[in-house]
């Protein structure tokens, strides 16, 4: 992937005045959704109608998609809206089957980035093609493997190639379904810049009033489009219901959203600084998430003190971890005077944790 300005051509070609947009169900459902949910975004920003035909499931026993016959739905799509088409793929046989019912635009999933030997038989199989081959994050924070599933790709001579940003698994409760960890992403795009980058809200969040908040994010950060989960009745979806939202919901986040364009030859003054804060937000977010983790386990410590009947404070204790926080400042550019009062209120907000269950 030395020259990976290789790569950008198709999103190039396209020549849009906004970011790309790829929507339409998790799921295809019956050949009567399909069509009703496209026809509801001709003439929006959607640029390819997606559809899940083969659904992997955590569990056996769940609906795990309609298979081939919706590559038949997916082909009066295109027919009847002048939508392109895009779906999942996941071995040699759903591309095939991709391939003969002329699918524009295949992504790999995230459970399959993960095996190099899936990622390796789908490149064999598409060799040479000219279709968009788009790779989802896997669903561990694994850089390397999200690298190395695109340069099998490269390697088999595909050139129309992009990733799609979905989020990383954790088994951590949090707000989101698919912890975004955006500064995977930013790294990604430091390395590849070129590299045609997607974010898919929908799999982040989990829930559908969360979606704009992620998909401003993704274009702040300087994505290059968004996957968003569409469906005419979101509420009796047949898979991943939450996290769908009407077309009409998603033509008002369109307008919304803001989009702060940025080109190759020249990034303005307010572009980058919108790019910077971004990334501020981004990191603000993670040292509350952190400092909030570091609570509960002050909370556990004064369960444990109250138990023993331990004083709260542990001068030694103290001294050590600020003697070592004040150096390993230092070694990240901090200074000591800063070091010091980050510290002293976290302790301090620590000790109050730890007296409120002691005291109770």
């Amino acid at each position: 992937m030395e020259n990976s300005k290789q790569m950008r051509t198709w999103l190039d070609d396209m020549k849009l005045d906004h970011p790309l947009v790829i929507a339409g169900p998790c799921s295809a459902e019956t050949e009567e959704q399909v069509l009703k949910i496209a026809h509801d975004l001709i003439d929006t920003d959607v640029n390819y109608f997606r559809a899940g035909i083969w659904k992997p499931r955590t569990r056996p026993g769940m609906f795990e998609g309609v298979g081939a016959i919706g590559l038949k739905w997916l082909q009066k799509v295109k027919e009847e809206t002048g939508l392109k088409t895009a779906t999942e793929v996941a071995n040699r046989a759903h591309v095939d089957l991709a391939l003969e019912y002329d699918v524009d635009l295949l992504w790999i999933g995230a459970r399959s980035t993960v095996s190099p030997f899936i990622v390796q038989e789908i490149a064999d199989a598409l060799e040479g093609t000219d279709k968009i081959v788009l790779v989802k994050n896997p669903v561990n924070p694994d850089l390397a493997l999200w690298l190395g599933a695109v340069e099998r790709l490269h390697t088999a001579n595909i050139k129309n190639l992009g990733v799609i940003h979905r989020g990383f698994s954790t088994y951590e409760k949090t707000k989101y379904r698919n912890i975004p960890e955006w500064q995977m992403a930013v790294e990604l795009q430091s390395k590849f810049p070129d590299l045609p980058i997607i974010n898919d809200p929908s799999h982040i969040t989990g829930k559908r009033d969360m979606i704009f908040d992620v998909c401003q994010t993704a274009l702040d950060l300087n994505f290059d489009g968004l996957m968003v989960e569409t469906h005419n009745d979101p509420d009796q979806a047949w898979s991943d219901a939450a996290q769908q939202v009407t077309p009409a919901s998603l033509i008002q986040i369109m307008k919304d959203l803001k989009i702060r364009k940025v080109t190759d030859e020249e990034m303005d003054y307010n572009n980058k600084l919108s790019q910077l804060r971004a990334q501020i937000d981004m990191i603000d977010n993670q040292l509350i998430d952190i400092l909030g983790k570091r609570m509960k386990t002050s909370d556990q410590i004064g369960a444990l003190k109250k138990q023993r009947n331990v004083a709260v404070l542990q001068t030694n204790r103290w001294n050590t971890i600020l003697g070592k926080m004040i150096l390993e400042g230092e070694a990240k550019g901090l200074s000591e005077e800063f070091v010091l009062r980050l510290f002293k209120a976290i302790h301090q907000e620590s000790i109050n944790h730890q007296e409120k269950i002691v005291n109770a």
